[in-house]
């Protein structure tokens, strides 16, 4: 493992695989090690890496032009087809797409807007969630361990349990947005009980909150349907997207109603503004990859893909598999055995990796195009990690 004396660290144990390349599912190291990956960089490389569609897609854009001016000045053609597309595939209250550079600015914008349409500032989230690493974002977020050394953070923000219907009469008339994911990403795949979204949405219409869906782990297939809200029927004001929609290139969105967003635009102008929001190359290549989602057959098999791999999941030391779709928690007695299995699984050439709010737990969430050969490698190899050596 090497890295420069002159590149910050996010933490005192990376992985440090030095890569020297990347291919559908699997990643080589400089040694000419391969590693099947079981994350797909985070839940960010659903067509697998380089899809050869997304590149080629970027490689045409690259001919034409880069950046040109900050994101709503001139007309680019990658940012009219993509919104084009999703609004193709969202419904009509989801038909105008804000692009912008992450996940956790996403997140950001949300909230803004959602002040923007209500005249409100007050906003509820959820125990054990996690928005993103900024300060907004991480004023939503339920992480305490996260969040201790950066304090103060935005006020008016109240936090509720994720799944707990009593307690949604906290949402009041006082609240500007609810922001949730629809499944729990890094609290270790918490899945939403039958009509529980259904409860929420429910109470943000009937108080005049925004319902804010943080899809960004979510969404692009990875729960079985291109998008976690169509699984359930409910249907957020503002939806946030990022990781996978850029198809290994950075971009995020955040989308609501063109009224809404019209809202954005006076009073003041330039509401929110962004240098290299939709980037003409990162629209280009989310748009390629959205092509591939929707032609490629590999949504309709992710729920069976993901039963596979749980089935295969059967050991004395795991406590429970949380798994919808091809995003699944293993959860195992202790922190200190999730970091020996991560390891092992290393050796073996597999990558796993760890939640944030979920130590005990690690996540499996493999590109959407993986093979039921290459699950059932995966599923023996973390049984055999789990063995007494």
């Amino acid at each position: 493992m090497s890295f420069s004396k002159h590149l910050a660290q996010t933490s005192p144990y990376p992985i440090g695989i030095e890569v020297e390349r990347a291919e559908g599912v699997y990643i080589w190291d400089t040694n000419g090690k391969r590693y099947l990956d079981l994350i797909s960089g985070i839940a960010v490389n659903n067509v697998g890496h380089r899809n050869p569609h997304v590149i080629q897609a970027i490689k045409n854009q690259l001919d034409a032009y880069q950046h040109v001016i900050p994101y709503g000045e001139f007309s680019q053609g990658p940012q009219n087809k993509l919104a084009d597309k999703l609004a193709s595939l969202l419904p009509d209250a989801l038909n105008c797409s804000y692009f912008v550079n992450s996940g956790t600015e996403a997140v950001e914008a949300s909230l803004k807007l959602a002040k923007r349409i209500t005249g409100r500032h007050e906003v509820v989230a959820m125990n054990k969630s996690y928005h993103g690493a900024t300060h907004g974002s991480l004023s939503v977020s339920g992480n305490e361990v996260k969040k201790q050394q950066f304090r103060p953070f935005v006020p008016g923000t109240a936090f509720i349990d994720f799944n707990d219907t009593s307690q949604l009469d906290q949402i009041t008339e006082a609240h500007a947005a609810v922001i949730i994911e629809p499944i729990q990403g890094d609290a270790g795949v918490r899945i939403p009980d039958e009509g529980y979204l259904a409860a929420v949405r429910a109470r943000c219409t009937e108080v005049g909150a925004m319902l804010i869906f943080d899809e960004i782990q979510t969404g692009m297939g990875r729960t079985g349907s291109l998008f976690a809200f169509e699984r359930y029927g409910v249907i957020p004001d503002i939806l946030c997207l990022a990781k996978a929609f850029g198809g290994g290139m950075p971009i995020g969105a955040f989308i609501s109603s063109q009224e809404n967003m019209e809202l954005l635009t006076h009073d003041p102008v330039l509401g929110h503004i962004t240098t290299f929001g939709g980037h003409p190359v990162c629209c280009t290549a989310a748009l390629a990859n959205l092509e591939v989602l929707t032609s490629e057959d590999w949504i309709a098999h992710v729920d069976a893909k993901g039963a596979l791999l749980k089935s295969l999941l059967t050991h004395p030391e795991i406590v429970e598999v949380r798994q919808i779709g091809l995003m699944l928690a293993v959860e195992l007695e202790s922190e200190e055995r999730v970091v020996e299995v991560i390891s092992s699984l290393l050796e073996r050439g597999m990558i796993g990796f760890y939640f944030l709010s979920c130590r005990n737990a690690f996540r499996l969430a493999p590109p959407l195009c993986i093979t039921e050969d290459q699950i059932k490698e995966a599923g023996a190899a973390i049984v055999e990690c789990l063995e007494p050596k």
